[in-house]
């Protein structure tokens, strides 16, 4: 089994990859492998409206220019997706919401292509508005038809400069939570035929 993670921070290894590794490390420990793509540094766009996914039905965003194909290939490979962000005007950033929005129309274009595998929002925070970044990494997977654990409260953590987000207690707690409720649900899932 893998979990592939994807890091929507402008800041690579800071806050939000906090977060991840310490899913990852409740995962490692029952050998679910892992993986993080950090999308920092990518020139990512939103879906271009250009209706081609519906049309070749290939499992592909027809703009080939970025990332994007890589991360959806990634995301079919996996049985369970991470998406994860800081917190950005009470939203996901844009370069994760692009992922998010052509990533969407390809699995749709494609019969629910991310259909029943397992996801986890994960949300870094200053202050306030992760609750609806939070909501619209979920709205992804609830209309994907996606599979969603809960943890011990709101996959949250706190922490403004880099490195604060690991002295979050509660923050790292809900992650470890998450992990081994992610772990769990994954190894059921894996037991249970795909029809």
């Amino acid at each position: 089994m893998k979990v592939i993670a994807f890091n929507g921070s402008a800041r690579r290894d800071g806050n939000t990859a906090i977060l991840i590794n310490n899913v990852f490390h409740e995962l490692q420990k029952e050998d679910i492998k892992t993986e993080m793509v950090q999308l920092a540094g990518q020139s990512l766009r939103g879906c271009t409206a250009c209706g081609q996914c519906l049309v070749n039905k290939d499992r592909r965003c027809a703009v080939t220019d970025d990332i994007i194909n890589e991360c959806i290939e990634k995301m079919l490979e996996a049985d369970g997706i991470i998406l994860a962000s800081p917190t950005y005007f009470a939203d996901v950033t844009a370069e994760l919401k692009a992922l998010i929005d052509r990533a969407g129309m390809v699995a749709k274009a494609n019969n629910d292509m991310f259909r029943r595998k397992v996801g986890a929002a994960i949300v870094a925070v200053r202050r306030a508005g992760a609750i609806h970044a939070f909501d619209s990494i979920n709205h992804f997977f609830f209309i994907n038809q996606m599979i969603v654990p809960g943890s011990s409260y709101w996959n949250v953590g706190i922490g403004r400069k880099v490195g604060e987000a690991a002295d979050d207690e509660e923050g790292i707690k809900t992650m470890k939570v998450l992990g081994q409720n992610m772990a769990w649900l994954l190894k059921k899932v894996s037991n249970t035929p795909k029809n």
